[in-house]
């Protein structure tokens, strides 16, 4: 399996800023998650180890600013070929965050309407309406959603961050969840294409 645990290790250690419902509790709670979570994609196996990426992308998605990556270090052992397992992750992964990304987007809409948010989000450690407005919104306003699907393909950097900027601007749940989907699928094939031709020069 890739070694991908590996590779985010830094993220783990370093946890970016959250934002979300749970951005106000404690660093010690954040790093408790990220830990639980990270142990149980690392360790899932068979049917369970599904349901697991499900969730862990899930979450991410919504309230949890991890790397995504990390699920193609799941060692399914599922008695089916490698290929085929990785390919099980990488839709299984963008299931989840697709899902997830229609709660985000449900409050990115709510979020749009209100002041009140707007102002809790630029109070925030982490001005996620000033990076939005800097680096997001520029590919939501010239791409749409293909560009939400861009910025999501970018590996290593966290999910949650994009599409709460994307939903404080898109109106089309359907288009914003397959958006989500498509780029968590392209961003782990990017992942593999990466680490492959690192793994091939070395």
């Amino acid at each position: 399996m890739l070694d991908v645990a590996a590779v985010v290790g830094s993220f783990a250690l370093h946890p970016p800023p959250t934002v979300g419902p749970v951005a106000e509790l404690p660093l010690s709670f954040h790093r408790g998650i990220y830990h639980t979570l990270e142990r149980a994609v690392a360790r899932a196996t068979g049917p369970l180890g599904l349901v697991i990426i499900f969730v862990y992308s899930f979450l991410i998605a919504f309230v949890l600013p991890l790397p995504s990556e990390i699920v193609l270090a799941t060692p399914l052992r599922l008695g089916l070929p490698y290929s085929v397992e990785i390919a099980l992750i990488m839709l299984v992964s963008g299931a989840g965050k697709a899902c997830g990304s229609v709660f985000a987007f449900a409050i990115g809409q709510e979020a749009k309407q209100s002041g009140p948010v707007i102002r809790f989000l630029r109070r925030s450690r982490f001005d996620v309406v000033a990076w939005s407005e800097r680096q997001t919104v520029e590919l939501a306003r010239k791409y749409g959603y293909v560009g939400l699907a861009m910025a999501l393909s970018v590996p290593f950097f966290p999910d949650t961050l994009s599409i709460y900027a994307f939903a404080v601007l898109e109106e089309d749940y359907l288009k914003f969840a397959a958006a989500t989907f498509v780029g968590s699928v392209g961003r782990l094939l990017v992942t593999v294409a990466l680490l492959g031709g690192a793994a091939a020069v070395i």
